[in-house]
């Protein structure tokens, strides 16, 4: 009977503390993986947020080409003039 309190008292003593400290060791970064998986999830949707605008560009592109020619035929013009 002593040896059973014995063992239920190193169960508690030893036992259980180091498995504390296991399980410790493994939520601490889990938790820290969680935050950071949010903190991408978080700067992800703003990152899209900005990217709205890409297609705007392809039409900025088409009127500066467009703004290009008419100067070159300006200048054209201005040269047969003078």
């Amino acid at each position: 009977m002593v040896l059973w309190w014995l063992g239920n008292i190193v169960l508690i003593a030893v036992v259980a503390p180091v498995c504390l400290l296991f399980l410790n060791r493994v939520l601490r970064p889990a938790k820290e993986i969680y935050t950071y998986a949010d903190d991408i999830l978080d700067h992800g949707v703003k990152l899209t947020g900005t990217l709205d605008s890409v297609p705007k560009l392809f039409r900025t592109r088409d009127l500066t080409a467009a703004a290009r020619q008419s100067a070159d035929r300006y200048g054209a013009a201005l040269q047969r003039i003078l």
